[in-house]
């Protein structure tokens, strides 16, 4: 958690209204050295570390720095209830933009914002509609069909697996787009998937990440993707363990288990996160939607050193033609949330 105490000076005694505020902010860690507004970001729980969601948004925390040398107050969340608090106080800091991690986040958003009018807000990962609130949501469908298709083709079992994290739409989206494009490598492929939770908490759950995972390596699954934020670590954990591939989300996790995770879909949260930092720097920011999916850079898929040996040439070929149809429209990818139950 973020400790940036300000070193304030108050003419005389402080009040006692004044005296509780203060109190108040530290215990949050709020306040900074700076008496300027600076950029403010409120990870999910997790933590920014979490290898996944959070550290993909600490990546484009990071980018911002070194390339602005603006540094960025921020905030982990250790549980859910503290988020409103966490908001507010840095948009009554007059920080800004303040960005908010995660959907769990939204409803405390919504009730931030309209105390706050003339504060920027972001949001990744949900929809808040408020006039001072940008919103950024990725076509997480599109490259998990990726993912699909890779798995597919590099599964030797005919079946894979698949371990979500809480069990909503976003998740659901990610499923159904996996068996998509699993299915259009292999027809007769078979797809195992659970789901970890339906409450937060079921994305900083790693140890249950394993169990499921072994279960499904148990069944059969020789290659398993990990929708599931912190949870996923140890998807990834258990099929390195028991010798089949995994594939990770969110960041590149490629090099957590060299050799043994057969690619990454990445959701550009770090760029996300970016955006809305350099455009408020520039004065351009502006509230409104933003969906980034393959053909706007929001998805993609990671080839490194890690997977190289892994990723065959009609693979990489199959994948390349696949982002290719989704970008302009000549492959359609189903989508949950917007077309209904997932046909796959």
């Amino acid at each position: 958690m973020s400790s940036e105490i300000a070193d304030l000076k108050i003419g005389g005694l402080m009040s006692g209204s004044i005296s509780k505020w203060l109190l108040a902010a530290i215990t949050f860690g709020l306040l900074t050295a700076s008496v300027h507004a600076r950029p403010a970001i409120v990870y999910s729980v997790g933590g920014k570390y979490d290898g996944s969601f959070n550290e993909s948004a600490f990546t484009g925390v990071k980018r911002f720095q070194e390339e602005t040398g603006v540094s960025v107050k921020e905030f982990e969340l250790e549980r859910d209830a503290q988020s409103l608090q966490a908001l507010r106080s840095f948009a009554g800091r007059g920080d800004e933009p303040v960005v908010a991690i995660g959907f769990n986040q939204a409803n405390a958003l919504a009730q931030v914002a309209p105390e706050f009018p003339d504060t920027n807000f972001a949001i990744i990962d949900m929809v808040v509609d408020q006039p001072n609130v940008r919103s950024y949501v990725f076509k997480e469908h599109e490259g998990a069909y990726i993912a699909g298709l890779l798995a597919a083709m590099a599964s030797k079992s005919g079946t894979i697996g698949f371990v979500g994290g809480m069990d909503i739409p976003i998740i659901q989206r990610f499923l159904c787009g996996y068996k998509q494009g699993a299915r259009a490598a292999n027809p007769d492929i078979e797809v195992l998937s659970n789901m970890t939770g339906t409450t937060p908490m079921a994305f900083a759950d790693p140890v249950r990440g394993a169990e499921l995972a072994a279960a499904q390596i148990g069944r059969g699954a020789d290659v398993i993707i990990q929708a599931a934020g912190g949870t996923g670590i140890g998807v990834l954990q258990a099929a390195a363990d028991k010798g089949i591939l995994g594939i990770g989300t969110d960041s590149n996790q490629n090099g957590l288990h060299p050799g043994q995770v057969l690619t990454s879909i990445r959701k550009r949260v770090d760029t996300a996160v970016y955006d809305s930092f350099t455009a408020a720097e520039a004065g351009t920011f502006e509230p409104g939607l933003k969906v980034l999916g393959l053909a706007e850079g929001g998805m993609d898929w990671v080839l490194d050193a890690n997977n190289a040996d892994l990723i065959t040439g009609l693979m990489k070929t199959a994948a390349e033609t696949a982002v290719a149809g989704i970008s302009d429209g000549t492959v359609t990818v189903h989508d949950v949330v917007m077309d209904g139950a997932c046909p796959f």
